[in-house]
């Protein structure tokens, strides 16, 4: 075993920290989400990310980089072919991305998937397109409650989304139709990333609001993990938020679900007063869904607070043989075009209250430095195929 029982992944979902240098191959040009964020708010208060030296890897306007910030800090880059979610996070394990997911921003879905899916489930579809999917509630929400058909959308991202009012389509169809539309998607000339169920409540326009009952339908990992590799080993791999979905339950010792991003911080802070020995792997996705894709960089900015407040709750009762490591999976700029995510560079902030050292680390080219850090820690093997060089040695 390596210098820590237990680590702490926490994954602010879609906090990039400045443009790839191929990010125009991916239609992004100049973006940074923590740097325009700071650019567009008038006040930003985030001590607690200022000690451990996020300001440090992008200039931000009201936050001055620490003097002596705690613990390491450095830039990860992207080796993955890609700007997802499943892509980020699968990478951090020691998954490389070649061949990006499929998507279908342009027309929608092809007629063949939808004939198919209407025929499965029973319902006709409405939407197809790409939208946002609180504007394709309003847009469609009203129709759906009196007619009982099926809202599907996709976004700029590899997804499949379908909505359901979960007191008139009710939730267990809802899962019923994504599970179908899971298995029709896993065909190679359909395929996507996601299936997401969207459930919503409320009667009329206006009154729509999105629960927190989603789920998400991933596609397994094309092969192990660090998860795995962990698990395997009699180790506890715990997930909070919805890491269960990304790697579709695989490598997962123990799952809870989260409501909010200041609930799964909520949970972090709970797993933290628990005992246990391995990795416990958080995403908070409030920041991407809430506020990235709906280009809101001043709500954001206000996540960003909550999520402060709450860490350093949790720096204060992590023990000294307890590792914390903060990244994100790719960007979400909300002050960029479009809505769809945006290819970034991320964070990496490592500390543990037994640290003797600090600094700056230099520029990764991978975010699977991640898992292999974890790995090495841990005494456990890489798997076959899997990418990343750990960072153990300097985190001390």
């Amino acid at each position: 075993m390596g210098n820590y029982k237990r680590i702490f992944v926490i994954v602010i979902d879609s906090l990039g920290i400045g443009a790839m240098p191929d990010s125009e191959r991916f239609g992004d040009i100049g973006v940074n989400t923590l740097g325009h964020i700071s650019e567009s708010v008038e006040t930003f208060c985030i001590p607690n990310l200022q000690k451990l030296g996020l300001a440090g890897l992008t200039p931000l306007k009201q936050v001055a980089p620490s003097d002596a910030p705690l613990g390491y800090q450095a830039v990860l880059k992207e080796a993955s072919n890609g700007k997802d979610t499943m892509t980020g996070h699968w990478e951090m394990m020691g998954i490389e991305t070649e061949t990006p997911f499929q998507t279908f921003t342009e027309h929608g879905f092809p007629k063949e998937l939808i004939d198919e899916l209407e025929k499965r489930t029973g319902h006709k579809v409405i939407g197809n397109k790409s939208a946002s999917g609180t504007e394709i509630i309003e847009e469609l929400g009203e129709e759906e409650i009196a007619t009982g058909h099926m809202i599907v959308y996709t976004s700029a991202d590899s997804v499949l989304q379908i909505c359901g009012n979960e007191e008139t389509f009710d939730l267990k169809e809802l899962y019923r139709c994504c599970e179908i539309a899971r298995e029709l998607t896993l065909r190679e000339e359909w395929k996507v990333g996601r299936v997401i169920a969207r459930p919503y409540i409320g009667r009329k326009k206006g009154e729509f609001e999105r629960t927190s009952n989603r789920h998400d339908y991933a596609l397994k990992p094309p092969r192990k993990t660090v998860l795995n590799a962990l698990k395997e080993e009699g180790l506890d791999v715990i997930s909070v938020g919805k890491i269960v979905d990304i790697f579709d339950g695989e490598g997962i010792t123990e799952a809870h679900k989260s409501r909010s991003s200041v609930h799964g911080m909520e949970q972090t802070i709970g797993l933290a007063r628990s005992e246990f020995q391995g990795l416990c792997f958080v995403n908070l996705v409030d920041f991407d869904a809430k506020w990235g894709h709906r280009r809101n960089p001043s709500g954001y900015r206000d996540e960003l607070e909550r999520f402060d407040e709450k860490l350093g709750e949790l720096l204060e009762i992590l023990n000294e043989d307890d590792l914390l490591i903060i990244s994100a999976d790719h960007g979400t700029d909300p002050t960029y075009t479009g809505t769809d995510h945006t290819r970034e560079k991320v964070p990496f902030l490592a500390y543990s209250k037994s640290m003797k050292g600090s600094g700056r680390l230099p520029e990764q080219e991978t975010f699977a430095v991640i898992g292999a850090t974890a790995a090495e820690n841990f005494g456990v093997s890489m798997p076959e195929h899997t990418i990343g060089q750990s960072l153990l040695k300097y985190l001390k």
